[in-house]
């Protein structure tokens, strides 16, 4: 390690110089002199050095008298100012190197110059300090999350000054990136799964995000709940206040780098599975998010970066770089955020209410006015419904999905239908496209409102989206369990005879009719219903029988094998 014009090389060199010689002072005399210019540069100049360690961008040379001023202070810690004692190494460490008010600039050189030294690791553990590690991770990843957080948060323009800054620090946090990997902590976490170097060696965004992988993969190969426990508390320790690094990129709504960065690592820690992309720490960390020991920080992270006041102004559109970040890394949020509420043990119900209302602001956020002014497939919330991991999560993320669509977004108001009716259906169409699993199908949430499209709006191109969807209802029901799903099938289509044949008799033949195509022995076990609302129609209105509905009836029936010639029999047969 090379420290340029540091006071402990300066120290070290005054000492050797006056060991040799044939005029050589004693060593008492020499360690005096020593330890009265290492106690005149504590008193001094550290107290300007100190004053100096909140300059925002810091010169590098500022970083490297830190360091010089913690190796003086390991070798001769009595010649320390009162301030630091009785722990001077670990002091300035909390000065320069832990304290999340010090530039990062500064922090990443300060570090580099330091972890390696064997004898101070000796002295932070022997000091009562056995997590030095975590902390040494903590302020790496802070490093990493904070690199963009001096850009200017609208500029195109990079000036020569400040791109040779950029890269300057870049190449700073790489060699502690290097270093970081190398801790005996960091060690152990890797030695547990098989992670390709070259995925992180160049890359300190993607260093932090096989790190944070890593860590969600050791805990959920723990078995026994002290394993698991402890793993919570270090890895959250490692973590720190991390909604804290990101806040200024969510103040100032930029610069672009760093929303996508804090979007992409955030959401990660909520995931389980493997992404190239904040969404880092939600998709990684599902597990740990969802101990009771972690809850309070994934409340945060969802009030901070995906239910903040400018999200819930629904009339004012959101800064076009943050909902740029949002869009992206969405679906791995909803996806960790649904496994957290399958596993979940305590607060069941506000995280299930938190899913829906998430759900629920980027829905309508990201939805087009229609279908064909955007590509629907792009819907963040539809990549996340066909891309989910675990069974549990993605049955329990589609039924809150369509929970949520079927409560705000496909209620009519009388025969007036909600706005965006085609989009909202084109977006359920391409997710039943996209997704095999026909437990997913939420008959219950979604035929009312598609069978009531059909016959309340005549629009074409929403006629034919219900119609669809109808059909991926219907057969969804043939392959999935028979018995159940065809019984709330039949079960609502009797409703909707009931509902709608009085008045809208030749829309609920037609659309049964088309049914029958799909599954006729569905139709035939309506026959009583049908045969029933037909009657309680001519009643109500009290003109004998109608010829003209009795006509449209007898073409459905005829469509219906044998069970249906012998109710066209029957009726023919009246006598009342």
């Amino acid at each position: 390690m090379r420290l340029t014009s540091t006071v402990h090389q300066h120290l070290n060199q005054r000492s050797l110089l006056g060991s040799t010689g044939p005029n050589a002072q004693p060593p008492s005399t020499v360690k005096e002199h020593h330890l009265a210019a290492a106690r005149a540069l504590w008193r001094n100049f550290f107290p300007h050095l100190k004053s100096q360690r909140l300059l925002q961008p810091p010169p590098p040379q500022l970083a490297d008298t830190a360091a010089g001023f913690t190796l003086l202070a390991l070798d001769l810690p009595s010649t320390c100012t009162s301030d630091l004692q009785p722990q001077p190494v670990l002091a300035m460490m909390q000065l320069f190197g832990w304290d999340d008010m010090v530039c990062p600039q500064l922090v990443s050189r300060y570090l580099s110059h330091l972890i390696e030294n064997s004898a101070l690791s000796e002295i932070l553990i022997s000091a009562g300090h056995p997590s030095y590690q975590a902390l040494l991770i903590r302020s790496w990843l802070r490093c990493v999350l904070q690199m963009f957080v001096y850009h200017p948060p609208d500029t195109l323009v990079v000036t020569d000054v400040e791109r040779a800054a950029g890269k300057s620090y870049m190449e700073q946090l790489m060699e502690l990136t290097r270093l970081i990997f190398k801790l005996p902590e960091v060690g152990v976490i890797f030695s547990k799964v098989h992670i390709d170097e070259s995925l992180y060696k160049q890359d300190p965004k993607g260093a932090a995000f096989q790190l944070i992988k890593a860590v969600g993969k050791n805990y959920s190969g723990l078995q026994t709940l002290a394993e698991k426990s402890a793993m919570v508390a270090k890895a959250l320790e490692s973590l720190g206040d991390v909604l804290k690094y990101v806040k200024p990129y969510l103040m100032k709504k930029g610069p672009a780098e760093g929303l996508h960065l804090t979007y992409w690592i955030m959401g990660n820690y909520f995931s389980q599975r493997s992404y190239s992309g904040l969404r880092c720490l939600v998709k990684s960390w599902a597990p740990i998010l969802a101990t009771s020991k972690a809850q309070q920080l994934l409340f945060r992270i969802i009030d901070c970066l995906l239910l903040p006041h400018t999200v819930l102004q629904q009339d004012k559109e959101l800064p076009a770089a943050m909902s740029s970040a949002i869009r992206e890394n969405l679906p791995l949020f909803l996806q960790g955020l649904s496994f957290i509420c399958c596993q979940s043990q305590t607060q069941g119900a506000y995280l299930n209410q938190l899913l829906g209302n998430v759900i629920q602001q980027y829905f309508g956020r990201f939805l087009p006015s229609s279908p064909t002014t955007s590509r629907s497939g792009q819907h963040p919330v539809v990549v996340a419904l066909c891309s989910s991991a675990t069974a549990p999560a993605s049955l329990h993320l589609w039924k809150t999905t369509m929970q949520v669509i079927s409560d705000h977004y496909l209620q009519f108001r009388g025969h007036a239908p909600p706005p965006r009716l085609a989009s909202v259906l084109a977006f359920i169409l391409e997710a039943f496209q996209r997704t095999s699993n026909a437990e997913l199908c939420a008959t219950e949430l979604l035929l009312p409102s598609v069978l009531k499209s059909l016959v309340l709006v005549n629009e074409p191109q929403v006629k034919k989206l219900s119609m669809d969807i109808l059909q991926c209802l219907v057969e969804a029901c043939q392959v999935g369990s028979r018995g159940e799903l065809t019984t709330q099938l039949t079960s609502m289509f009797r409703q909707f005879i009931r509902d709608y044949t009085t008045v809208y008799d030749n829309q609920v033949y037609s659309i049964l009719e088309a049914v029958a195509v799909l599954d006729q022995s569905l139709v035939i076990s309506l026959i009583p219903a049908m045969t029933e609302a037909l009657r309680n129609s001519e009643y109500k209105q009290g003109l004998g029988r109608n010829t003209v509905q009795r006509e449209a009836y007898k073409r459905l029936l005829s469509q219906l094998a044998e069970a249906g010639q012998a109710e066209i029999l029957q009726l023919e047969n009246e006598t009342h």
